[in-house]
Formats: C-alpha cells, structure tokens, sequence
C-alpha cells in the first residue's frame, strides 16, 4: 500500500525484478549463516521459551522429517520432482529443547528421506525421532555404536524373529513390548544388536503403532510419549508454511528459492523470540498475525509484547530540527 510504502521511507513499492535480480546475485550462504548466528545467540540466551513436555531424561531429544514445497515445472525447470511437477525439499532436525532446527538441508524433492541420515553428526546419549520412512537398518547400527538412541515406526513388511516378550503395563495402550532381532541375507544381519518392538493402541484414529527403538531401558510408556512428542515438527512445518507464506516466490533460480526459505527461518525465528519475550498468553500464530497488525503501528515493540491491548500512542509530527548557521 503506498502509505505503508512511505512509512518505511519509500514513494512506492520496490520492483518485483529489482528484489528478484538482487535473490539471484546475492549469495543465500548469508541468510544461512546468519539464521546459524541468531539461533546460537538465543540459544545461549535461553530465550526461545522451555520444551513443554517434561520428561524425567536428560538425554537430548530430537525429530527429523521433511516437508516438500512444491514449484511450477515451467519456471523451475531445476527442480524436476515429478513428470509435470516441481519442488524442493526441507530436512529439518528439530531440536525439543526449544522447537527449532538444529539442523537444515535443502535438496531436490526426489531425495528419498534416509539418503540424509550419514550427514546427522549426534552426540552420545541424543534420542532421534523419526517417521518410518528413516527406516536404514544399516545407520541404525551405525548410531548403536555411537550410543545414540532412535524412536521410528516400524514398516509393515519388516521381517524380524522375537527373542523375548517383556511384560506390558497394566491399564495403559501398550499392547505389546518384545526384543527382537533383525535377521540378514547369508547371516549377516544390516543391524546385528537386537532392538526392542513396542505396540501402542491409538485410541483417537482406532489403530495399532508398531515403535521401533534400540533404547532398552525406558518403559514402554516413555517411548510411546517420546514417539508422539514427535508431533512438533509437524507444527513447526505448518507455522513455516501458514504463518510465514512460503507459498510464492520472489525470483526463480535456486539460489533466490533458498534465500527465500532461510529468510522465512529467519522470520520464524525472531517471532519465537517475541513469543519467549510476550506476556500475552497467546499462541506462536496469534502472535505472528498481531505483529502483522501493527506492523505499521507508532510504538515500542518491548512495550508493546509486555501490554499488547494499550491503547497506542497519537503518531508525532515530524520534528524540524534547527540548523544554526551562525
């Protein structure tokens, strides 16, 4: 809008081809860096806000998945996904200590998930929570050794022999909690500790999930809230994608589509700091479309965050300063 456009100093909005040139020249290296940047200063700060399920562990926890993005065929034509269809695709390693990425790779749509799984650098003692399309017998046993414990839902054709049947809890969704172990072909098994299979009743969607996990220890019940506190990637998924509109883009070559996405980061990540900061009860998505409200708005944004419903003050008028020339 043009008043909004003077408010930040400008006659008119900037040219579509002017940001979009800028996003193909200007590296998107920076916006990553400097997303990196902001989030270890949070971080060290403490001001993202407190994971807000409380588990007796003090193991990290953390969740990958990936959601894809999709683009028009005819102006991407770098991002072939399907025949007539294009996209890319987020990796995200969520980390539950504050709900934001520890860790982000931008691929070409088509990479099957668990390609990315050799480039996850964990610390001991770390719990990965993964769908099953991570399924890779082979990396698991590769962060076996690595004392790193996974959370993933088991495939449905996965053949494996039970070696013992542990007693279930009574009163509660766990239907079944065996150790099992993965056979191989000519003896050699691709995950050759055996790992614990756990059933839970779903009792919202009426079904059975089978867990899969090498944490022997935890109760049945400890691992079926592990595997559901999941669930936050996919909200983080969805304040990326409705809050922040990545939805049309400024700029066609790849390099603008990754700025774009980094700044998008960018902006989520300063909204989380505004939450942590807010002493209004809301929402991560109320507070994103207040801040949309009073965007243009004639006031502190600290004063603001601490009493959102004042009344906001009356718009000076602009301030002549004196020259002297004497």
């Amino acid at each position: 809008m043009p008043g909004q456009a003077g408010a930040l100093g400008r006659e008119g909005r900037p040219n579509k081809s002017t940001l979009s040139y800028a996003n193909q020249h200007r590296p998107a290296a920076l916006y990553e860096d400097l997303f990196w940047s902001l989030a270890g200063r949070f971080r060290q700060r403490q001001q993202l806000g407190p994971r807000q399920h409380k588990f007796r562990f003090k193991n990290k926890l953390l969740s990958l998945d990936s959601t894809t993005i999709s683009l028009c065929l005819a102006l991407f034509p770098w991002a072939k996904f399907r025949r007539a269809k294009g996209g890319v695709k987020a990796h995200v390693l969520l980390d539950h200590d504050d709900y934001m990425p520890s860790y982000v790779l931008i691929t070409e749509a088509k990479r099957h998930d668990s390609k990315i799984l050799h480039l996850l650098r964990l610390a001991p003692g770390s719990i990965i929570v993964m769908d099953r399309a991570y399924n890779h017998f082979r990396q698991f046993a590769a962060w076996i050794a690595q004392e790193v414990f996974f959370v993933t839902r088991m495939k449905e054709n996965t053949v494996y022999e039970v070696i013992e049947h542990r007693p279930v809890p009574h009163h509660r969704n766990i239907l079944a909690d065996d150790i099992i172990r993965i056979p191989g072909i000519d003896a050699e098994s691709p995950c050759p500790i055996p790992l614990r299979r756990i059933v839970v009743w779903d009792a919202e969607n009426q079904r059975e999930i089978v867990l899969l996990t090498n944490h022997l220890e935890f109760g049945a019940t400890t691992v079926a809230e592990i595997y559901r506190e999941r669930w936050q990637i996919e909200l983080f998924f969805k304040a990326l994608k409705q809050n922040l509109k990545v939805k049309t883009f400024v700029g066609v070559s790849e390099n603008a589509l990754r700025i774009q996405i980094w700044t998008a980061l960018i902006a989520l990540l300063l909204v989380k700091w505004l939450h942590h900061l807010s002493k209004a009860n809301w929402s991560l998505s109320n507070l994103a479309s207040m801040l949309r409200l009073n965007l243009f708005t004639y006031r502190d944004l600290l004063d603001w965050l601490q009493d959102p419903f004042n009344t906001p003050p009356i718009t000076p008028l602009p301030e002549q300063l004196t020259l002297s020339l004497v």
